[in-house]
C-alpha cells in the first residue's frame, strides 16, 4: 500500500518516527511529507533513513513528474501526525501552501489525522469548528488524548501513541468488513440532568466516555449507529459527531432519553444503554430560581421515580433484538456481580456491563473496568483497559450472544 505521512511542525513529531517504522515493518510503501517546521524538530535523513524513501518540502522539485500532484494521486492512505492546530486549519480552509498541502487536495485516499496541541488550542472554538468541518467530509480523526504536554502542562491535545494511529489508519482502509456490517446499533452515553428550577439539576458525574467509545469502536467496525447522547462534554462527543456510520441525537433528562430510545429503537438490531440515567426527578420543578431568603430550615425536594427505560426496552424487544444494559456500582467485587446478576435477572437483559465506581475510578476516567455478565448469570468478560478497549471487548462479548 502506497501511504503518506505527513508530519507538521510539534514536539509530537517525534513519535512520529515510530509511526513510520511500523508502518514500512508491515510492507508498506511509506513516503513522508514534513513540513519546514517539522524538519526543526526530526531532520530529514531520519525521515528518508527510516521510510526509506527521498524526502522533499519542496513543490518545485521533480517538476517534470507534477510531484506536487502525484503523491496524493498515488496514495492508498494518507495520514497526518501531528497535525497542529495550524495544519487543521488550513486543511479546513482548503490551503495548499506547501506540499503537504497540495498532496492533500490531491487525494481521494482516505485521510486520517492525529491532533496534537495544548489544551487551550484544541478547545478553541476556532479548532474545533475546523474539525467539524473535516469530519463532515470524511476526515478521520485519531485523539488527541488527555495527558502530560509540553512544558508540564497536562490535558486533552496530547497525540495518541504510534501504535493506536497505526491500527486506527490500517483500520480505514481495511477492504475486509466490519464484524459488525451489517448491524444497526443504538448506544446512549452520558448523564441526563434532571431540573430543580430553570438554573440547578439533579445530575451524575458520567462523562458520556464510554457511549461514545461504544459508538466510535461500532462504527468502525462497520455498523451503522445512533448514539443518544444524554449531557456529555463537547469535546467527547466531537469524537462521533460528524463521523461517518453515526447519527447523534441529544436528550437532557430521563424522559426526553426514554422518548428518544424507544421511539429510534424500534428497528435497530443491539441497544447498549450505557448512558447513567437518574432515577428519580424533581416532582415539581420551580418555573424560577430558587433562593435561600426566607427558609431559615433549608429546602426540601419531593422526588418521583424515572421511567424505567431499560425494562421498557425489554418489554417492547423485538425478535432478534439484542439488549444490554450498564450498571454502575460502588460494592466490592463480590457484592457487585451478586448486585449485578440481580439486576440482570430483574431487568431480562441479554447482557449487563457491571463497572465499579468511585471518587476516582469508573466516571470522567480514561480507563474502565467491565464484568459482563449473560443472560446464565454468568461472567462472560471481564475487560480492563482504555474505553476504547473496554468496548471493543464488550462489542465481542455481543456478538457471542446473537
Amino acid at each position: 500500500m502506497f501511504v503518506v505521512v505527513g508530519v507538521t511542525g510539534g514536539i509530537a513529531a517525534y513519535k512520529t518516527v515510530q509511526l513510520v517504522r511500523l508502518l514500512v515493518l508491515g510492507g508498506h510503501d511509506v513516503h513522508v511529507v514534513p513540513t519546514e517546521d517539522a524538519l526543526r524538530f526530526v531532520g530529514l535523513p531520519t525521515w528518508e533513513s527510516i521510510s526509506r524513501n527521498a524526502v522533499t518540502t519542496s513543490v518545485h522539485e521533480d517538476v517534470a513528474k507534477v510531484r506536487h500532484v502525484a503523491l496524493g494521486q498515488r496514495a492508498d492512505l494518507v495520514i497526518v501526525a501531528p497535525a497542529t492546530a495550524n495544519t487543521l486549519a488550513k486543511m479546513a480552509a482548503g490551503l495548499a501552501d506547501d506540499l503537504l498541502g497540495t498532496t492533500l487536495l490531491a487525494t481521494t485516499a482516505p485521510v486520517v489525522v492525529a491532533p496534537a496541541m495544548h489544551t487551550e488550542m484544541w478547545r478553541h472554538p476556532a479548532t474545533q469548528h475546523n474539525m467539524e468541518v473535516l469530519r463532515a467530509r470524511g476526515v478521520h480523526v485519531v485523539g488527541p488524548d488527555d495527558g502530560p504536554l509540553t512544558g508540564g502542562d497536562t490535558g486533552p491535545g496530547r497525540m495518541s501513541d504510534p501504535e493506536r494511529i497505526h491500527e486506527a489508519a490500517l483500520a480505514v482502509v481495511s477492504a475486509e468488513p466490519g464484524d459488525l456490517a451489517g448491524l444497526r446499533v443504538l448506544v446512549s452515553a452520558g448523564g441526563t440532568r434532571e431540573p430543580i428550577d430553570p438554573v440547578r439539576y439533579i445530575g451524575n458525574r458520567s462523562s458520556g466516555k464510554q457511549g461514545v467509545a461504544l459508538a466510535v469502536a461500532a462504527a468502525e467496525r462497520g455498523a451503522d449507529v445512533v448514539l443518544i447522547a444524554a449531557h456529555v462534554d463537547g469535546q467527547v462527543l466531537a469524537e462521533a459527531s460528524g463521523r461517518s456510520g453515526i447519527r447523534v441525537v441529544r436528550a437532557g433528562t430521563a424522559a426526553e432519553l426514554a422518548d428518544v430510545v424507544f421511539a429510534e429503537s424500534a428497528d435497530i438490531d443491539v441497544v447498549v444503554m450505557a448512558a447513567a440515567v437518574a432515577d428519580f426527578r424533581v416532582a415539581d420543578v420551580s418555573p424560577r430560581k430558587l433562593s435561600k431568603e426566607g427558609r431559615a430550615r433549608g429546602l426540601r425536594l419531593d422526588l418521583v421515580e424515572n421511567v424505567d427505560i431499560l425494562a421498557g426496552l425489554v418489554e417492547r424487544r423485538r425478535d432478534g433484538q439484542t439488549v444490554v444494559g450498564f450498571a454502575a456500582e460502588t460494592a466490592q467485587e463480590d457484592e457487585l456481580l451478586e448486585r449485578g446478576r440481580r439486576k440482570r435477572a430483574r431487568k431480562g437483559v441479554d447482557l449487563l456491563a457491571v463497572n465499579e465506581v468511585g471518587w476516582s475510578k469508573g466516571f470522567e476516567s480514561d480507563d474502565n473496568a467491565l464484568h459482563i455478565i449473560d443472560g446464565h448469570g454468568e461472567v462472560v468478560a471481564e475487560p480492563k483497559g482504555s474505553k476504547r478497549e473496554v468496548a471493543d471487548a464488550l462489542w465481542d462479548a455481543v456478538l457471542s450472544v446473537r
